[in-house]
């Protein structure tokens, strides 16, 4: 039997980036860089919690019925001033 987790973030694609920087409390570092090593066992391939921060951003996004609908309409996001 295996002992490997199923895990709502499945495999990476690979995907053109921006880079991004952000401030997070430690205790949700630690979580993420728990998470990455979760990851790594289920799916056999070592990640970051820096690489897998925007697939989990992507997923709640999309699982978010309030920003899809939103989205619908073509909200333009503020212009930075």
């Amino acid at each position: 039997m295996s002992t490997t987790r199923k895990l709502r973030l499945g495999p990476l694609p690979k995907t053109e980036s921006v880079k991004l920087t952000f401030a997070c409390p430690a205790s949700l570092k630690a979580d993420l860089d728990r998470y990455a090593a979760l990851h790594a066992q289920a799916y056999g391939e070592a990640v970051d919690a820096m690489t897998l921060i925007p697939h989990m951003l992507e997923a709640f996004m999309a699982g978010d019925r309030g920003f899809r609908k939103g989205n619908a309409s073509k909200v333009l996001p503020p212009k930075p001033s």
